[in-house]
């Protein structure tokens, strides 16, 4: 059985069709990224997910369980961290995390409340009021919120956005051990060198339609790679060429060839020198998941009809920042390979 079982999803917001017809799986205990610029649909599908929303058509189930028909169970198996920060601002961090039990129906938890406690370094937080305490920890009782009552599958949806470089090595250290221990994670960000290092497998997800489904290494060897980077200011690229050549960013002047090792970077050269080429400038660098994001999201697809399909205002935007790569704006599909949000009453 599947931890998450997706098929053929649909949603419409008025003259906006968010979702088309996505279909994906995720296995149990895998550590799975669903990326995409803002707009995609990643939050319209985790909030279908979690039963925050309903779909038009299609179906989902977690660990067997219809979200809709056997909405009580499916949503026991979930912990979500959503991206807003919503708690009542009168609770202590403990009591926050005890009413949150208490929605599972779990009244003597208190031993593994401190552990989570423990383990984000909010123990010295306890006792506060959730008023009294910054973003960054308002973040972690988020997540702790999502694990009080042990899901199987956890939902991220971009729980690093905004906080300290402390926070998410503190976070990722802690969920990679639960993934370890056999949780299956689900993780949206906008830092991608975080997906790179975490995802087993990556969806990517442009304007609702799912446009890459793969392992993260096989996106990488596929997409990635050794490049050498070409700026010309005379001729034009030897047509022999032409079947290394690979997508450019959007508005790039220069010239991207895969390369499938070093010692063809001088035949290459070669050649242009041949064909009548001047090379203005060139580089050699090892591609990352950036680069397959915007190679993939910059090819040419099609536009929703207006607007955005809801996904908070923008939360899901993407750009560079924080320290760290995050996703861009940018399809046609890759060869692939196939809050009141925690009560489940």
């Amino acid at each position: 059985m599947k931890a998450i079982e997706i098929q053929d999803v649909r949603k419409r917001y008025r003259n906006l069709q968010a979702l088309k017809g996505v279909s994906f799986s995720v296995e149990r205990g895998e550590f799975f990224g669903l990326l995409g610029p803002n707009g995609a649909g990643k939050t319209t599908l985790i909030s279908i997910l979690a039963g925050l929303n309903c779909a038009d058509s299609g179906q989902v189930r977690v660990h067997g369980h219809d979200v809709v028909g056997d909405y009580r169970l499916a949503r026991r198996m979930l912990g979500v961290v959503p991206q807003e920060l919503v708690f009542d601002p009168f609770f202590t961090v403990r009591e926050t995390l005890r009413l949150q039990s208490g929605y599972f129906g779990l009244t003597r938890n208190d031993d593994w409340i401190d552990e989570i406690m423990a383990n984000l370094d909010l123990t010295d937080k306890a006792d506060a009021n959730m008023r009294q305490l910054s973003g960054g920890m308002k973040r972690r009782v988020l997540v702790a919120q999502a694990l009080v009552h042990r899901p199987p599958v956890i939902v991220l949806d971009e729980p690093t956005a905004g906080v300290d470089v402390e926070l998410r090595q503190t976070l990722w250290k802690f969920i990679s051990r639960l993934n370890r221990e056999g949780h299956t994670i689900i993780l949206t960000t906008h830092y991608l060198e975080e997906a790179e290092a975490l995802c087993d497998r990556i969806a990517m997800l442009k304007f609702g339609e799912v446009v890459a489904l793969d392992r993260t290494s096989s996106l990488l060897s596929q997409f990635a790679g050794l490049q050498l980077v070409l700026t010309l200011s005379a001729g034009r690229l030897p047509a022999s060429l032409e079947p290394l050549r690979m997508p450019s960013n959007p508005g790039e002047r220069a010239i991207r060839l895969r390369l499938s090792g070093y010692q063809v970077v001088e035949p290459i050269l070669a050649a242009c020198r041949e064909a009548g080429c001047e090379i203005e400038d060139m580089e050699i660098n090892k591609a990352d998941l950036e680069d397959v994001f915007v190679q993939i999201m910059g090819r040419e697809g099609r536009k929703p009809a207006s607007g955005d399909p809801g996904e908070g205002e923008g939360a899901d935007g993407q750009g560079k920042g924080d320290g760290g790569k995050r996703a861009t704006d940018a399809a046609e599909p890759v060869n692939t390979t196939p809050s009141s949000l925690e009560s489940p009453v």
